[in-house]
C-alpha cells in the first residue's frame, strides 16, 4: 500500500457512484437487546475537540481513507452486496454517536438493520475531474453529525477504482488495509457465486469497554502514571515538541502541504531491516534513531522526546476489525555522542521496552487525570510525534501491489506537523503534513534530506 496525498492518486475517468450507510433511525434505537454504551477515550476526545472547534467556528475537516482497483467489467451487484457485507461485518460501522452528560454515547445497530443508499453521481470525463470530484467526495464525513463512512466507486470498461473515508472514530491506519482486504474478497466471491469466507473480527465495543475498565480505576496518585509523570517533568508538560522552527503563529491554524517523499528502494530498505535485527532489534528502533539524530543534526535536543501510537491489536479477532484500537505513549531516549548505528538503536530498544510497560495506561484517561480542568482543545502547539506501519504485514498486504492500493490521510489545517513513516514492496516512505508556511516548507524538506542521508549512511557502513 501506498499512502499518498489523494491529489496524487491515478485515477481514470468513467461513471461515479456514491454509497452511504442507511440508519434507521439517528440515536433512537438501539436494536434488539442493545443498550447504549460509551465510546472509547480516544473516542470521546476525539469529538469533545471537534465539539470545541465548531463551537469556536474552526472549521477543520479531516479524514482517512484509502483507494483500490478492481479489474474487468464491474458487476454492480456483486459491489453493491460486497459494500453491505462489509458495513454489517464490523461492529463499529454500525456505531450510531451521539453527545450526552456523561461524554459520547453510542448506539449499537444489529446487521440486519443497516442498509446502503446509492447514489448515481454519474459520468465524469476526464482523470483531472474525476480526481478533483473523488477528493471533494472523501470529505463527505462528519465528526459530531455523520456520515462517519462514506464509499464511491468510478465505474470504467476495464476497470473500476473504488475509494472511501472515515471519520478518525471509526478507524485507525491498519483499518484502511482491512475495508480494501475485505470488499475485495467479497466482491471476488459473490461475483463468483461462492460464499465470503473471511477471518473472524471482534467488536470494538468489548475493546472500548475493558478500556474504559482499566482507565476508570487510574487516579492522580496512582502508581501505573509513574512514567508518565516523569516524562512530563523531564519534558516540562505533557505534549513534546516539536523541535524544529515551523513559522506559526500560537492558536492560528494553517492551511497545509500534504506530500510523499520515498526514503529508501526496497532493496535498501531490506538492508536496514537487516541492519536492525542484527542489533537485536525491529526496524522501527531503526527508523526511531535515525529520525531522532537527524533532528540532532538539524538543530534539534541530543535528547529526543515524541508522542508514540501504539497498537492495540492485542487479541487475534481485533487483527481483522475495524475500529481505533491505538493508544499513545510518551518516549525519549539520548542520541548525544552517537556516530554507531547499534549502540543508538540499543538505546531505542531499551526506550521502548520501558514506554510499553505503560501501554495499558489509556493516554486520554493519563492527559485528563494529569490536566483535570483545563479545556479539551486539540494538541496545543506543534507536537513530536512519530509513526510506523509496515503495510506488508497487514490484512491483505499480499495483495495491494495487485490491487493498486493506496491509503490517503487528509486534513485541510493545522498548528502541527505530522510524519507518517511506513513500508511496503516499494521501499521505505515518509508522509507528512505541515503548515504551509515558508519557515515549515524549508525546515521539513531540509530535515528529510538531512534523514534521508543518515538511513543511506547506516544502511551503507552502519554509522550515523
Amino acid at each position: 500500500m501506498l499512502q499518498i496525498p489523494i491529489d496524487e492518486l491515478q485515477i481514470a475517468p468513467g461513471y461515479a457512484v456514491e454509497w452511504t450507510i442507511s440508519f434507521p433511525t439517528h440515536g433512537g434505537d438501539t436494536g434488539t437487546g442493545q443498550p447504549r454504551r460509551l465510546a472509547s477515550y480516544i473516542q470521546d476526545k476525539h469529538f469533545a475537540v471537534a465539539r470545541y472547534m465548531d463551537q469556536e467556528d474552526i472549521t477543520c475537516p479531516s479524514y482517512l481513507g484509502g483507494s483500490f482497483e478492481i479489474r474487468g467489467r464491474l458487476d454492480r451487484e456483486a459491489l453493491d452486496d460486497a459494500l453491505l457485507h462489509l458495513v454489517r461485518r464490523h461492529e463499529v460501522l454500525r456505531w450510531v454517536f451521539q453527545e450526552s452528560d456523561g461524554g459520547l454515547d453510542v448506539s449499537v445497530l444489529e446487521p440486519e438493520q443497516v442498509k446502503l443508499d446509492a447514489v448515481d453521481a454519474g459520468p465524469v470525463a476526464t482523470s483531472a475531474a474525476a480526481r478533483d470530484y473523488v477528493h471533494r467526495f472523501l470529505q463527505g464525513t462528519d465528526t459530531l453529525r455523520g456520515p462517519w463512512f462514506v464509499m464511491g466507486a468510478m465505474i470504467g470498461e476495464e476497470s473500476t477504482t473504488l475509494y472511501f473515508a472515515c471519520d478518525h472514530l471509526v478507524s485507525d491506519g491498519v483499518s484502511t488495509p482491512i475495508v480494501v482486504r475485505d470488499v475485495s474478497t467479497a466482491y471476488e466471491a459473490l461475483a463468483a457465486g461462492r460464499p465470503v469466507e473471511l477471518p473472524e473480527t471482534g467488536g470494538y465495543g468489548d475493546y472500548a469497554a475493558q478500556e474504559r475498565r482499566r482507565g476508570h480505576s487510574i487516579g492522580p496518585d496512582d502508581s501505573r502514571l509513574d512514567y508518565w509523570k516523569g516524562f512530563v517533568a523531564r519534558n516540562g508538560g505533557v505534549f513534546p515538541r516539536f523541535p524544529l522552527e515551523l513559522g506559526v503563529e500560537p492558536g492560528v491554524l494553517h492551511p497545509v502541504v500534504n506530500e510523499v517523499h520515498a526514503l529508501l528502494t526496497g532493496q535498501d530498505a531490506d538492508a536496514m531491516e537487516a541492519r536492525c535485527r542484527a542489533a537485536g532489534s525491529e526496524p522501527t528502533a531503526g527508523i526511531l534513531a535515525a529520525v531522532a539524530v537527524s533532528l540532532a543534526k538539524e538543530g534539534g535536543p541530543q535528547v529526543y522526546r515524541a508522542l508514540l501510537p501504539v497498537s492495540r491489536r492485542n487479541r487475534v479477532a481485533y487483527t481483522h476489525s475495524m475500529g481505533w484500537f491505538v493508544n499513545t505513549l510518551p518516549i525519549e531516549f539520548s542520541v548525544e555522542g552517537g556516530g554507531d548505528f547499534g549502540e543508538v538503536v540499543s538505546r531505542v530498544r531499551a526506550a521502548l521496552l520501558v514506554m510499553l510497560r505503560s501501554v495499558n495506561v489509556p493516554f486520554d484517561r493519563a492527559v485528563e487525570v494529569m490536566t483535570e480542568g483545563e479545556e479539551p482543545g486539540s494538541w496545543p502547539y506543534p507536537v513530536n510525534f512519530f509513526s510506523y506501519l509496515d503495510f506488508r504485514r497487514t490484512p491483505g498486504g499480499a495483495d495491494h501491489v495487485a490491487r493498486k492500493a493506496c491509503g490517503h490521510v487528509w486534513g485541510s489545517h493545522s498548528d502541527g506537523i505530522f510524519f507518517w513513516f511506513y513500508r511496503n514492496d516499494g521501499g521505505l516512505y515518509v508522509n507528512t503534513v505541515f503548515p504551509d508556511t515558508p519557515q515549515a516548507r524549508s525546515s521539513t524538506r531540509g530535515y528529510l534530506r538531512t534523514l534521508g542521508r543518515t538511513l543511506a549512511a547506516a544502511t551503507r557502513d552502519g554509522t550515523f
